[in-house]
């Protein structure tokens, strides 16, 4: 295809390092988007005949039926993606399928189909996100008023409810879907007809394909639109948060159902066994999305070197942009779907958190909080009063609210029976309803927001 100005053909080695069909092969269908955009303007400009046109399209269309049924063949001679299509095209309807490349260059064709590919990726990861968050919400709705400590340092803090908890996560993918959405708006201007970088001499009609191919608009440089990869590393930066966040809540799975917590039983789908050790139940599933989340950041590392430093327009080296993108698309969408199946299909064992709130003295913030509020105490010595209180309830092998009222006020006079009231963990994730707390009322009202937002983007 650029053999003109060679006397002789690429090494073995070459065509091999060359070649990136074996990848850009993924872009097919945008490129014959792309391409048949392009190739309307030109018979709209005038630049090419109404005749040609209508033979490139026919032809087009043919080699999008053929690569729907039999896959994309792969030539290394004929390096990319784009130039197979030309070449089949070739094949199809002669010689006149070079005038689809007029007024347009590979740099600017790649551009405009990563881009079309990325926005499309987008678009996939947004929808799957919004599935986990109903699966998150109907849980949390389920769950409202269940129980379970609440932890820092993965030390029994205070009790909230596992509804509360779950609405957490619900809060991460909205920001994620926020960032993939604001990745959307930024790449969604078109670089076809660019060219190679400087634009072209030919009376092209950029706003229209642009149009055609739902852009916002042209790109406004065309040095830029050829060499820019923000978009890509845009969607891998979102991509890798998200990543982190499911692997935070795989991470909290993992721990939920070992032994010594048993919080909940992940489903045997989500799950595998020993080859050895008959009675192992592994969460496997969630510990591959924890895995996943090291190889979508050592992605986002990845294309973020290979752009550091490289001069304007277009260099070899942004050949290697798509595969770290189509690894962390691909692992990211497996990883929420495992996670979606997880939670939809788990069992919660809320009597186990329950005992475990309880016998965490989760409540020690409560009783200090009532010193402060009922007994006028100062906290810094509210918070020493309750130390001794949870000294002697350790002592005690007991929980806070078994303590009798005589052994209390046996540690300050000024304690009486109110305290009572407010050592019980359902007491205490009752009382916390300020705006966003883990009272039941409060998630139900965020289960319900959310729901509520869910559909309306249905």
């Amino acid at each position: 295809m650029w053999g003109g100005r060679f006397a002789a053909g690429p090494s073995a080695i070459m065509r091999e390092i060359n070649a990136s069909i074996g990848f850009d092969k993924r872009f097919w269908r945008e490129d014959i988007q792309a391409s048949l955009a392009h190739v309307t303007m030109l018979s709209a400009q005038e630049i090419i005949t109404a005749g040609d046109a209508a033979a490139i399209r026919e032809g087009l269309l043919r080699i999008a039926a053929e690569y729907e049924q039999d896959g994309v063949p792969e030539d290394l001679a004929l390096e990319d993606i784009h130039m197979h299509v030309e070449h089949r095209l070739a094949e199809l309807i002669g010689p006149v399928a070079g005038r689809l490349h007029t007024a347009r260059s590979r740099n600017d064709q790649v551009a405009t189909d990563f881009r079309l590919w990325v926005r499309n990726a987008i678009d996939e990861v947004d929808r799957a996100l919004a599935g986990l968050q109903g699966a998150l919400v109907d849980r949390a709705d389920q769950h409202a008023a269940d129980v379970m400590p609440g932890f820092t340092h993965l030390q029994i803090a205070q009790p909230v409810t596992l509804g509360h908890h779950l609405m957490a996560y619900h809060e991460m993918l909205r920001r994620d879907r926020s960032r993939f959405a604001d990745a959307r708006a930024r790449l969604n201007e078109s670089p076809l007809g660019s060219a190679a970088l400087a634009g072209t001499g030919f009376p092209i009609d950029r706003d229209a394909t642009a149009k055609v191919l739902g852009f916002d608009r042209p790109t406004a440089n065309s040095l830029d639109a050829v060499s820019d990869r923000d978009f890509a590393l845009d969607y891998l930066m979102a991509a890798t948060q998200c990543a982190l966040h499911l692997s935070r809540l795989a991470e909290e799975f993992i721990i939920w159902a070992s032994q010594m917590f048993g919080f909940v039983e992940l489903p045997d789908e989500y799950s595998t066994g020993s080859s050895i050790m008959p009675q192992k139940r592994n969460p496997d599933a969630a510990e591959l999305v924890r895995g996943h989340a090291g190889r979508i950041v050592g992605a986002t590392t990845a294309l973020s070197v290979t752009m550091k430093g490289l001069p304007l327009a277009y260099s070899k080296d942004m050949q290697d942009d798509k595969p770290p993108v189509f690894e962390a698309h691909d692992l990211l969408g497996l990883s929420i779907a495992a996670m979606t199946g997880m939670v939809e299909t788990s069992r919660f064992n809320v009597a186990r958190m329950r005992a475990a709130a309880e016998a965490g003295h989760a409540t020690a913030t409560d009783f200090a909080d009532w010193l402060v509020r009922v007994a006028g105490i100062p906290f810094r010595e509210a918070h020493h009063i309750t130390g001794q209180a949870v000294r002697l309830a350790d002592k005690r092998n007991a929980a806070l609210s078994e303590l009798p009222l005589e052994a209390l006020q046996a540690i300050d006079a000024r304690i009486d029976a109110r305290v009572l009231d407010v050592l019980s963990v359902d007491a205490s994730v009752s009382a916390r309803n300020s705006y966003g707390g883990t009272a039941p009322e409060r998630v139900r009202e965020q289960a319900a927001k959310a729901k509520a937002a869910l559909q309306a983007e249905e």
